[in-house]
């Protein structure tokens, strides 16, 4: 059941869940809201990196992203369920970021264009792969 669900949906669920407790915000107020500081960082160098809520959206979305691309070199029919449902939520995404109020932010175009990768990336790695399971590749070519 686990490799069925896209797990870039967590990122654009709790996205929604954030746009939604502030009452469909307006962009201003979502782009305030991702844009505060969360964490301060000292480095070496002396400098302070100030890290906001939003980076750490798209590193939880980069993190489930590589999870996608690690399942889709399976070839089980689960994981064509879960390239289909990779596309729907790709496709509500992109809706919700066009449409939605408090959507079109930098931090949910960049999930939703993860969730593309995962879609192209998915269904091309599990070509590949399939090829090679059923001895197709090319003859001669490493």
């Amino acid at each position: 059941m686990f490799r069925i669900f896209p797990l870039l949906l967590i990122s654009v669920i709790i996205y929604n869940f954030v746009a939604l407790a502030h009452g469909l915000a307006s962009h201003d107020a979502m782009q305030a809201f991702l844009t505060r500081p969360s964490l301060d960082l000292h480095m070496f160098s002396g400098d302070i990196w100030s890290v906001t809520i939003g980076d750490l959206f798209i590193l939880l979305s980069l993190g489930l992203l590589f999870f996608e691309i690690i399942k889709s070199t399976r070839t089980t029919r689960r994981e064509l369920l879960n390239h289909g449902l990779s596309a729907i939520t790709f496709v509500i995404a992109l809706v919700e970021f066009i449409v939605m109020k408090g959507f079109s932010t930098s931090v949910f175009f960049f999930i939703t264009a993860m969730t593309a990768f995962d879609v192209v990336g998915g269904y091309t790695i599990s070509i590949v792969a399939a090829e090679h399971d059923l001895g197709m590749g090319k003859a001669g070519t490493d």
